[in-house]
């Protein structure tokens, strides 16, 4: 009789404010739940924004009020039978607690994401990254950003992976906002220093594209970011989120 496999917590984490964390989160989570068919949670603890649950707020609200998106709301669950995935308030310090008592609720649920503050320098953010199964870090061809990005993932490297203080069993770094006539050399020194460092980077990069602000709206265009739907079919086409994603289940085992 197979086990039940753990759930496993997941952040897409950084210290620098703007990397995309926040959207990666949501793309991520909307797609594993509604198309790969994975259970999936969300714990949005980047007090005081909270900017996934607002959207939720936001998602529901327009698609309460159009019919459009109700009409495709009620498809998609008779398509897979299920509800959207929930999203639950919390801050740092709090976080692992919060998915406790969700899982208690869902026990089924193969996923936590979880969205951080965008500052390592608090107790509470460190203590959670320390429960996480895997953190994934975005990264840009920005020296400011890179150095930043650099420094957090060499700190919790070295103060929680290499000291066998945490769960932590995969830290890889994702470039994000990358302009494909540039992904050149510079990567390449970046990549040459990430690895000298010991760190891990996906093979699958994210584009720079307008397309990943792109939320519900009264026009009915198709839906790029979404905690109801997944990205649509036509969007996703060169935004690299499935390919991302998959390259992720694999590392994670799933």
């Amino acid at each position: 009789m197979p086990t039940e496999k753990e759930t496993l917590y997941i952040a897409f984490s950084t210290q620098k404010g703007g990397a995309g964390k926040t959207t990666l989160t949501v793309l991520a989570a909307s797609y594993l739940h509604y198309v790969k068919g994975l259970n999936v949670a969300v714990v949005d603890c980047d007090y005081p924004q909270h900017s996934i649950a607002e959207m939720r707020k936001r998602d529901l609200k327009t698609v309460m009020e159009d019919e459009h998106y109700k009409a495709m709301a009620y498809r998609q669950l008779q398509r897979i039978g299920k509800k959207a995935y929930p999203v639950v308030e919390g801050t740092a310090e709090d976080a692992v607690e919060k998915a406790e008592g969700l899982l208690e609720r869902l026990p089924g649920t193969d996923i936590v994401f979880f969205d951080l503050p965008g500052t390592v320098n608090s107790g509470g953010v460190l203590r959670t990254l320390a429960n996480m199964d895997y953190i994934f870090s975005p990264i840009a061809a920005d020296r400011v950003v890179m150095e930043s990005t650099l420094r957090f993932a060499t700190k919790l490297k070295d103060t929680l992976m290499d000291t066998g203080k945490t769960n932590i069993k995969g830290l890889y770094l994702l470039w994000n906002m990358v302009d494909g006539r540039e992904k050149s050399e510079l990567y390449g020194v970046y990549e040459g220093i990430i690895r000298e460092l010991g760190l891990q980077v996906l093979q699958t990069f994210l584009p720079d594209s307008k397309r990943f602000r792109r939320e519900l709206t009264g026009e009915h265009k198709a839906v790029f970011r979404s905690t109801l739907f997944p990205v649509d079919g036509t969007l996703a086409k060169g935004s690299h989120i499935r390919e991302i994603t998959e390259e992720i289940l694999t590392i994670i085992g799933r």
